[in-house]
């Protein structure tokens, strides 16, 4: 469990204790009234057990505290999301995934993506996502859905187009180097992104492979002020605490600085482009 996710369990807790405390209760007496085990109360108390539904609403009965249970029950609702398996994610195969990001790319009017090794998801040809979903399918050892996999990625490819979205994308210049299902299919890809940079909606960055180091990062996605998504080799992180989001806000804002754009990124494009096109 993250640190995010612990934190986030013991200011639940705390809300808990205090009402806990206005309704004069020990956590020995909250425990025989609810019918738990004495260490119950402590443990959610203390982030060490998240509470079940039921168990919020027993809480907040007994504390005479039953309008506080929309807001803590959609609290645990988020802690629940924050955290989530790779392996329980893709269990029914990467489309419903896929189906997911449509969900919340619709609902947010600024996106700020960084990659450090790949081509965003987002900016994706078929045949690049057909190649970088074909491993995670293989890594991951998930049902093979692959193309309805890759036609809800080419999907949510739309918002580039519609709405009032707007998109700053970062990526470091290995991204246009690492080589995905082979030359042919990075020539595509790389003619793609040269095609994408040139919309008024999106600004495109690469960080120079000769940039200094600025910034400690990893790959993150952010959705206006809401939410972060953190891709890691087991899980997928959401993390939605402000001072955390304003900590990834602050590390974006440093590596856009190290990143060119326009005529310069494209330019990188163009080179990776030749290489390809040479070897």
């Amino acid at each position: 469990m993250s640190s995010t996710i612990h934190q986030a369990r013991e200011a639940l807790g705390h809300r808990l204790r205090d009402l806990r405390k206005d309704a004069e209760l020990t956590g020995k007496q909250l425990a025989e009234l609810a019918g738990w085990h004495s260490s119950k109360v402590s443990r959610i108390e203390y982030g060490k057990q998240a509470p079940s539904e039921t168990d919020i609403q027993h809480w907040c009965q007994l504390c005479s505290a039953l309008d506080q249970v929309p807001d803590l029950i959609a609290t645990v609702r988020n802690i629940e999301t924050m955290y989530i398996e790779w392996r329980r994610n893709l269990q029914t195969g990467t489309r419903k995934r896929q189906e997911a990001s449509i969900r919340l790319e619709a609902e947010t009017k600024l996106f700020r993506w960084y990659e450090p090794v790949l081509i965003p998801g987002i900016l994706h040809t078929a045949e690049y996502a057909s190649a970088v979903m074909s491993k995670v399918i293989g890594f991951y050892d998930i049902p093979d859905d692959l193309d309805a996999g890759v036609s809800a990625r080419m999907e949510r490819q739309q918002i580039l187009y519609k709405g009032d979205h707007r998109f700053h994308i970062i990526m470091a210049e290995q991204a246009l180097r690492t080589m995905v299902g082979g030359p042919e299919v990075m020539i595509g890809q790389l003619d793609r992104l040269l095609a994408v940079s040139s919309l008024a909606r999106v600004r495109l960055g690469i960080i120079p492979s000769d940039a200094p180091y600025e910034v400690p990062s990893n790959q993150f996605i952010m959705f206006d002020e809401r939410m972060i998504h953190v891709e890691a080799i087991s899980a997928e992180l959401a993390i939605t605490q402000p001072r955390e989001v304003a900590l990834y806000a602050k590390a974006f804002h440093g590596l856009s600085g190290l990143a060119v754009y326009g005529a310069q990124a494209r330019s990188l494009i163009g080179h990776a482009l030749e290489r390809v096109r040479g070897d």
